[in-house]
């Protein structure tokens, strides 16, 4: 229904472009009609010729007032459909929706009866019960959090005893927070049991002969707490029913993942352990990342990236022929997006580079894209099961424009990206075998609140060069102004919050904006309106008219040049 709903607004906003053309068509009839009026107005012409010459101004003047009210009608049922469409959007995923004490219900009871059969005091405190988590994220979530309250209440809450000689009450407390932020999920277990000793931890990792001594001497408190992660790895010798038997952790890990979450955990000695378990919100739609490779979009989830940056080519440094930068005192080994993918390599920008940082929880990578799109939210639409698994790509989502999109797999791009970095064939990043073009772009900021004018004028800039960036009232528009770098402003004047004469007399008294230079583009050509956009600092007035005639572009070109 989203996707339907979604269609039914282009389409309406197809027809409204199409209507405002006629409506600026027909705005142009009655100045050819007024002068061809005046330039007879010498010759003596006969009566009846007279009357049919005002009889068709007249008819002209109808045409246009009625075109005007029927886009007037086109506008507000377009608003109305993209309100609908947003409503059945938010429904149905409440649809998928439910609190998460629907899922957590049996939680304090397995507390209690655990802690009961230790012979420990445990509360469970949970935060957030009304949070609402999609329904499969949750009944899969089941398992991962039965295993760390286990562990949590086996191997973190101390006895009694020990509690009181450590200066805490005899009751543990377990914390279980769940909130929405930043478009995710996120659930927090913490206990204020014993924590881990990192030095212990350490000396296990030594004896389980998953590294060398030195190895692990080097090892920092966030590489430590992974092996906790790892299948088959337990820090206590005692095999129980409740716990110890080093599967809990892994298999919570591997659920997470398979979600497409992740999952960390921090330990303060005699203080407790936290788990951090990051989501999305839901497994149909997915808050991504988009970005370019090789000139196609392709989507990041949100919850995989670590860090996205714009690295300068100075900040990169090579070691045996690997390229890589440093984040948080840390080497990040880069590699090109285009080579992991088995694409045509574009031309690199040497100046700086556009990078995504994604990690396997032991090593960390670079990867350098094209550029960035922006994020947006995308309907997941698993791929044909006869394609087989294709390598890197978990799924595929229609853009807003209709266009398709390929969800990455992280996972499995870390697994391609190790076998690129062993064999060894890696290419350069920090210099291009082509030279780099920059393109730069004169950018003029469009300020109405007409979607269709918006895109008209949009159209009619990009089409001739310019860069074109939209703003849907007088307060987007000055914040717009404020925060960017524009050459020219073209606003209308009827806006809600700030009409165009506000905010052109806001951007004229700015101390470090009065230089840029501002178009008024109003449906009615009146005297006074032209004065009083005059007064407040306009370089120019012109009718919406002028769309289709190349008056607005010759305007522009007089303020700021050709693109």
């Amino acid at each position: 229904k989203t996707s339907e709903c979604s269609h039914v607004y282009r389409l309406v906003v197809w027809h409204a472009a199409r209507c405002n053309r006629a409506i600026a068509c027909d705005s142009c009839v009655s100045p050819v009609l007024e002068k061809l009026q005046d330039l007879l107005g010498n010759y003596h012409l006969d009566r009846q010729i007279k009357e049919t010459l005002s009889a068709t101004h007249q008819k002209a003047n109808e045409c246009y007032q009625m075109m005007s009210d029927r886009q007037n009608e086109l506008e507000k049922f377009s608003q109305r459909s993209a309100n609908l469409a947003q409503r059945l959007y938010q429904e149905v995923i409440a649809t998928r929706m439910c609190s998460f004490a629907d899922g957590g219900q049996g939680f304090p009871r397995m507390v209690r009866d655990l802690a009961r059969q230790l012979g420990k005091r445990v509360k469970l405190e949970i935060f957030g019960k009304s949070t609402l988590v999609d329904r499969d994220i949750l009944e899969r979530l089941e398992a991962p959090l039965t295993h760390i309250l286990r562990n949590a209440i086996d191997h973190g809450i101390e006895p009694p005893q020990e509690r009181l000689a450590a200066g805490k009450p005899e009751e543990g407390i377990i914390r279980i927070e769940v909130t929405h932020r930043a478009g995710m999920l996120f659930i927090t277990v913490a206990d204020d049991g014993r924590g881990i000793d990192i030095e212990f931890l350490r000396q296990a990792v030594i004896a389980k002969q998953l590294t060398n001594p030195e190895m692990a001497a080097q090892l920092t408190e966030v590489e430590l707490m992974e092996f906790l992660f790892l299948p088959g790895f337990s820090t206590t010798q005692t095999v129980t029913e409740i716990s110890g038997r080093g599967v809990g952790l892994d298999i919570a890990n591997n659920t997470v993942r398979e979600v497409g979450g992740t999952l960390r955990a921090v330990s303060v000695l005699g203080r407790g352990m936290t788990f951090y378990l990051q989501l999305p919100l839901t497994l149909s739609v997915i808050r991504t990342l988009l970005v370019e490779i090789a000139g196609e979009p392709y989507a990041f989830g949100l919850t995989r990236i670590e860090q996205v940056l714009i690295l300068s080519r100075s900040k990169i440094a090579v070691s045996e022929n690997r390229p890589f930068f440093l984040m948080n005192n840390q080497p990040v080994e880069l590699i090109m997006a285009s080579q992991v993918l088995e694409l045509e390599s574009p031309a690199v920008n040497i100046e700086s580079l556009s990078v995504i940082v994604i990690s396997d929880r032991l090593n960390h990578y670079g990867l350098v894209v094209d550029r960035f799109l922006g994020e947006c939210s995308l309907v997941v639409r698993p791929l044909d099961p006869r394609l087989g698994k294709v390598a890197n790509i978990s799924a595929a989502a229609l853009m807003d424009d209709g266009s398709p999109v390929l969800i990455v797999d992280v996972e499995d791009l870390v697994r391609s990206i190790a076998k690129v970095f062993s064999s060894g064939q890696l290419s350069k990043v920090n210099q291009s075998t082509h030279q780099a073009v920059t393109k730069i772009y004169k950018r003029v900021l469009v300020v109405d609140d007409s979607i269709t004018v918006r895109e008209m004028e949009r159209k009619l800039l990009e089409n001739n060069g310019y860069k074109a960036e939209v703003a849907v009232n007088g307060i987007d528009g000055w914040n717009a102004v404020r925060s960017g770098d524009y050459d020219l402003v073209v606003t209308d004047i009827d806006m809600p919050r700030m009409n165009g004469f506000e905010l052109t007399s806001q951007i004229k008294t700015h101390t470090k904006l009065k230089q840029i230079p501002v178009i008024i583009v109003s449906y009615k050509d009146r005297e006074e309106g032209r004065l009083q956009g005059l007064e407040a600092g306009a370089d120019y007035y012109l009718t919406k008219s002028s769309f289709h005639d190349d008056t607005l572009l010759k305007a522009v070109i007089d303020l700021i040049g050709e693109a």
